[in-house]
């Protein structure tokens, strides 16, 4: 018999693996197996090394701002509860305050995620440049209107070259808590729960975490 009100569970974080595309330089992942049953070991043990901003991953304060919060330090009720989907996915380049508004976001939400077309880019091999991201005002606009966590669907909320990273600072410099490398592409729009727990690394800039929707 079927249970009622099950819940659903979607994986929306990016497999760690020596393949993935990173940012531009930061470091790449590595896998090395230690110990290996097929050689005679009683158990597998491998060592991994990589950056604190691979894959699906958390940005806290202290990423750009001195003297800001590092990712053990961040409060955990941010980084679970009600959350929103939205669709930017016609934006091309970079969503604006004006997008915003468009999108009439009458919400009070406190974590938004953005499902853009930068999902589509985890099916191409390497680093991709073209994706959307933030622009200042935009950042400025979700400040304004109280949100804690924003979401994005590629490696970064800033825009590839841009002069300044003026999003990111507007944004952890207000506390909010950037969780970037997400993979939107099968979800759609709606509200959620979010649970998105990075490592806890002393004194981090950065983790990489295991994010899921419920619904």
């Amino acid at each position: 018999m079927r249970e009622k009100n099950k819940v659903k569970i979607h994986d929306i974080s990016i497999s760690i693996s020596e393949k993935m595309p990173t940012y531009p330089g930061d470091p790449g992942v590595r896998v090395e197996p230690m110990l290996e049953i097929a050689h005679g070991a009683t158990a597998n043990v491998s060592r991994i090394s990589f950056g604190t901003h691979t894959g699906t991953h958390i940005d806290p304060p202290a990423h750009f701002i001195r003297g800001g919060k590092t990712i053990d330090q961040l409060d955990l009720t941010v980084l679970y509860g009600p959350a929103r989907v939205i669709d930017f996915t016609r934006v091309k380049r970079a969503i604006t305050a004006r997008d915003l508004e468009r999108a009439k976001l009458h919400t009070r939400a406190v974590r938004i995620l953005f499902k853009t077309r930068n999902s589509k880019l985890w099916q191409r091999p390497g680093f991709q440049t073209d994706f959307v991201a933030f622009s200042a005002d935009a950042a400025e606009w979700l400040v304004a209107r109280g949100v804690k966590l924003i979401g994005i669907d590629y490696l970064s909320a800033e825009l590839m070259h841009a002069s300044e990273p003026r999003a990111h600072r507007v944004l952890l410099g207000a506390g909010v808590v950037i969780v970037e490398g997400l993979n939107l592409k099968n979800i759609a729009p709606g509200n959620y729960t979010l649970a998105c727990l990075p490592l806890k690394i002393k004194n981090g800039d950065g983790a990489p975490a295991r994010a899921i929707l419920i619904q």
